[in-house]
């Protein structure tokens, strides 16, 4: 690991030759906290991205799910170039874009867009919708055939909206219709690649499919790589190809969307999972709902070793002390945990490729902590550390 010329950020080795579109190393964001009036001095850092690896195929969707302040936006912003990495490495269809200047990345934001999570903030309310869908035509001058409000107008009708619409204002429009505006520029210049920053979270739930399924129609339609950020467990299962597991700026676990919804190994997962409603009431009353204890650790000062540790209900000494690998146990399936083990959540555990992984592993595979009382609640040991004090 080497050091920029002029700078103290490092410089990830050159990756290995490979298919993805998309390939994420070590991938890091801090953000400086400084002290002082007249000097500036740095007294610590909000480490909001920390140690992230993923590749991403083109045309496919990975799904990034966590609880608010994991760190999941800011890991979209980052691989977008919106901030700034602090360390690791960002390829992007064979070029190294983690730290290009401003002027350098312009050319490749043809292939890289990004949908925000509040369609009227990113909307400028003082230009008309035919300047803001036409605005990637002007920054990047790019000629079209029949001019730049035919091709404006031909976007509106793809996302579902009327041509006759251009010189309306944001303002005039409802959410669902400003989203799909959001999306109409995002496509304008048929990128590779879009993040997107919880695109739904901010609609009606009939809005939310409408706006999901135009999604995947554009996907379908394109080619399009999708990064889906997200908090509704159900909308992720639905569209992603593969899902990530964020905990405190670091992935837990990721895996094939229908592996990790039926057989999650990491204790967070799990957790997360128990949480999402069943639509069968018998189903719903058989299952055990995992609530873990306290609230998220400051990403300022996070916990030594194991960052779940102090939420985890299966903690051992070893959690505290050491950070887990983050290590493939079977062919697509990653996770960082020193104990793994597969447990039901949502329904019966689909095939056994998670558990002969977990068998041919060095840990010894922990038996299962599901409540011998059906429906009950299952919540961490009693100890000083992790009690509730609500009990």
């Amino acid at each position: 690991m080497t050091a920029m010329p002029g700078t103290d950020l490092p410089v990830a080795e050159p990756l290995p030759p490979t298919d993805a579109l998309l390939q994420v190393r070590d991938l890091q964001k801090f953000f400086p906290i400084t002290s002082g009036v007249l000097i500036q001095r740095k007294v610590g850092a909000v480490q909001a991205v920390d140690g992230i690896s993923f590749d991403l195929a083109a045309g496919e969707t990975l799904g990034l799910v966590g609880e608010s302040g994991c760190g999941k936006s800011t890991a979209g912003r980052t691989i977008t170039k919106l901030l700034e990495p602090t360390g690791g490495s960002v390829v992007f269809d064979g070029k190294d874009i983690s730290h290009l200047s401003p002027a350098r990345m312009r050319p490749l934001r043809r292939e890289v867009q990004m949908i925000f999570q509040d369609p009227y903030s990113s909307l400028n309310p003082r230009h008309t919708i035919g300047a803001i869908v036409g605005a990637p035509f002007r920054v990047q001058d790019i000629k079209t055939e029949h001019g730049i409000k035919t091709e404006v107008q031909g976007l509106l009708e793809r996302v579902g909206l009327n041509p006759e619409h251009y010189n309306r204002y944001p303002h005039e429009f409802s959410g669902g219709q400003r989203q799909r505006i959001g999306i109409a520029r995002a496509i304008a210049l048929r990128p590779k690649l879009i993040v997107c920053d919880e695109p739904v979270s901010a609609l009606d739930v009939s809005i939310q499919a409408q706006v999901v399924n135009l999604l995947e129609d554009l996907q379908n339609e394109f080619g399009i790589a999708y990064i889906f950020v997200a908090h509704d467990l159900s909308v992720v299962r639905h569209i992603s190809d593969r899902v990530a597991v964020m905990y405190l700026g670091k992935i837990m676990e990721l895996a094939d969307r229908d592996e990790l919804y039926s057989a999650p190994l990491h204790p967070y997962t799990q957790s997360l999972l128990s949480a999402v409603p069943v639509p069968d009431p018998e189903r719903e009353r058989q299952r055990d709902r995992i609530l873990l204890v306290g609230d998220l650790p400051s990403p300022i000062n996070p916990p030594s070793g194991c960052v779940f540790h102090t939420r985890c209900w299966k903690v051992q000494d070893r959690c505290k002390v050491e950070v887990p690998e983050y290590r493939e146990i079977v062919p697509g399936h990653r996770i960082a945990c020193h104990f793994p083990e597969e447990r039901t959540v949502l329904g019966e555990v689909k095939g056994s490729a998670a558990s002969a992984g977990l068998m041919g592993a060095d840990e010894v595979l922990v038996t299962s902590v599901n409540s011998p009382v059906t429906g009950a609640v299952v919540t961490p040991p009693t100890g000083a550390e992790f009690a509730d004090p609500s009990a």
